[in-house]
């Protein structure tokens, strides 16, 4: 975990972490407390959205960073993602995104090259 979001999770989760599936290949990193608000609201789908309460809730697994901000990632997990060896982590407000570093360049530069979604026609950046 890189030192600028290392303090903060010590202080706001003391360092314990959970880590599940993300639908577009990656995975998601959450601090406890936003995992288990989280975890509440899929728990909360109907039966009709089971399949994704199995991905998000039945590959969940509970981490701790250790004394240098290191987590250590299961090998299901990392599979899952595709993650070799580079990595990408991004910030997403209440949860990290992990990327294998290739296939996160390779999404980005596809988004990029289509057109924008609808919802920032009037956004202001």
């Amino acid at each position: 975990m890189p030192t600028r979001h290392r303090d903060v999770l010590s202080a706001t989760a003391s360092g314990q972490l959970t880590i599940t599936k993300h639908p577009h290949g990656c995975l998601m990193v959450f601090p406890r407390p936003e995992w288990e608000k989280f975890r509440d609201r899929i728990a909360a789908l109907p039966m009709s959205a089971q399949w994704w309460k199995r991905i998000f809730l039945g590959n969940a697994m509970d981490v701790e960073m250790d004394a240098t901000g290191r987590v250590l990632i299961s090998p299901e997990l990392r599979s899952a993602a595709g993650i070799s060896k580079d990595t990408m982590l991004l910030g997403m407000g209440n949860h990290f995104e992990l990327w294998d570093k290739l296939a996160y360049d390779t999404q980005e530069a596809k988004a990029m090259q289509g057109e924008m979604p609808d919802v920032f026609k009037d956004f202001s950046f």
